[in-house]
């Protein structure tokens, strides 16, 4: 008190960085890359400033103090008293950026955190990465800069892109890459759309694809893929009609499922460093995929009755018609596991869960699936439930697309767009094995044996002693 601080995780801080009921925060910024991050970034600052209890200014409305214990991860607190989002949002062109502005929360955001190009992408992931991606590069990272700067311990970053686009892909390759070599230190958690023949908008997207997991492989520290193949299954399953507005709406919900933890109290993955610390057990095996229960969006537009069982709930969470990936997920094994339940869920009923599931587990790692519980149910919900899981089966989703890659590369067709912009044919080749890399890597962890089946000599000898 004498001195005006406060010491928090070995770091000292102003008393004015603290208000009343509040403890120490880990902000996360967000940067929102191309048009389908930014859509469905424009649709999760929504969903989110609602639980929070934020009108569309960003002035606090809400009644509990729980929407405000946390409420400084994601959103930073104006000297007016109005919150504003911790997001810089950047395309190659400008359409997306100005349609976001003009939503109704577009005051969410800071003016000068819009940065954009004109001449666009144009699908083409070496315009991206390294042409007009590349020009527009400081740009981006001055924004990111100036966001840092207002946070009092960051914690990392969440980025929003599609892996089928050429800014999403390429400008969202550069920016984790420079991430990387700016803060080392820090977390990065994609959040990355699938392309899918169902929902598709270039040929090229397989190209796209592989050359952005090549960057996400070695420079992010966890990836939440999205597939918009299982998007549209789900949507189409209540609404013949699907729009790109109903997949940003479903995403949107996977999104602040995953995010709940951060934002409100828990005692389980809380933090970035938390998830990344109980999903990955290989640096490689960073691709998670999410199941969602009782999604909101989707509950607007059913009409059977809604669940009130969580038991019902983990049912659903381990059924393959929920799954964010078209994968079913008895074709592979679950290494780890994260299940964040909101709203009203008994105790009892979340010790069992685990028990009921473990056939699905890799047994060579002990108690490798967590729960926790939110008391903040989601908007027009009782009961909510998200899985985030670290499993074998999205190697399917590599193989999906490499043979779509495969059927182009052995033509070359389209590869003089890519070599016009600066890129040589080796870059494709060496992104396309590091993917096949991947899906072996991930068999071998699915084949693996268990504890009761290895023999004497699978055994390491420093290991003989536990």
């Amino acid at each position: 008190p004498e001195w005006g601080g406060v010491r928090c995780n070995s770091q000292l801080y102003p008393l004015h960085a603290f208000k009343a009921g509040s403890r120490c925060m880990r902000e996360i910024v967000t940067v929102q890359v191309g048009q389908c991050g930014n859509q469905i970034g424009a649709r999760f600052w929504e969903v989110v400033s609602e639980e929070h209890g934020l009108d569309a200014l960003g002035e606090y409305k809400g009644e509990s103090d729980y929407q405000l214990e946390r409420i400084s991860t994601f959103f930073d607190e104006a000297t007016t008293g109005r919150y504003l989002a911790r997001t810089v949002l950047t395309d190659l062109d400008e359409g997306s950026l100005l349609s976001v502005r003009a939503r109704t929360y577009g005051a969410l955001f800071r003016a000068e955190n819009f940065v954009s190009a004109t001449r666009g992408a144009a699908n083409n992931w070496a315009r991206g990465r390294y042409a007009e991606g590349a020009e527009l590069m400081d740009s981006v990272l001055d924004a990111v800069r100036s966001e840092v700067e207002m946070c009092d311990s960051l914690q990392g970053f969440q980025i929003t892109h599609s892996l089928g686009g050429g800014t999403g892909s390429g400008l969202g390759a550069l920016l984790i890459e420079r991430l990387r070599e700016e803060f080392p230190d820090r977390m990065v958690l994609t959040f990355s759309v699938v392309p899918s023949p169902k929902v598709s908008d270039t040929v090229v997207e397989p190209y796209n694809t592989v050359l952005a997991i090549h960057y996400l492989l070695e420079h992010a520290d966890a990836c939440v893929c999205i597939d918009n193949e299982a998007l549209y299954d789900r949507c189409n399953r209540q609404n013949t009609n699907v729009s790109y507005g109903d997949l940003n709406q479903v995403i949107s919900s996977v999104m602040s499922g995953t995010t709940c933890s951060f934002r409100f109290p828990g005692t389980l993955n809380n933090t970035l460093r938390g998830l990344a610390l109980n999903l990955v057990p290989f640096p490689r095996l960073h691709f998670l995929i999410v199941s969602i229960a009782e999604c909101p969006y989707l509950l607007q537009r059913r009409t059977t009755p809604t669940v009130n069982s969580f038991f019902k709930l983990s049912y659903q969470l381990f059924n393959g018609l929920n799954v964010t990936c078209a994968t079913d997920p008895r074709h592979g094994r679950y290494l780890t596991a994260a299940l964040t339940a909101r709203g009203c869920v008994p105790n009892n009923e979340i010790e069992s869960l685990t028990q009921r599931n473990s056939s699905g587990f890799v047994d060579w790692i002990p108690d490798s699936a967590k729960v926790s519980v939110c008391k903040i149910a989601p908007k027009d919900s009782q009961m909510s439930a998200t899985l985030v899981s670290n499993s074998t089966v999205i190697q399917e989703v590599f193989k999906r697309v490499g043979v779509q890659y495969d059927f182009m590369f052995r033509r070359r067709a389209f590869l003089h767009w890519y070599t016009a912009e600066g890129m040589d044919e080796l870059e494709f080749v060496e992104a396309a094995c590091d993917m096949n890399d991947l899906i072996v890597e991930y068999q071998q962890m699915q084949d693996y044996p268990g504890e009761n089946k290895m023999d004497d000599d699978d055994v390491d000898a420093e290991g003989c002693g536990f």
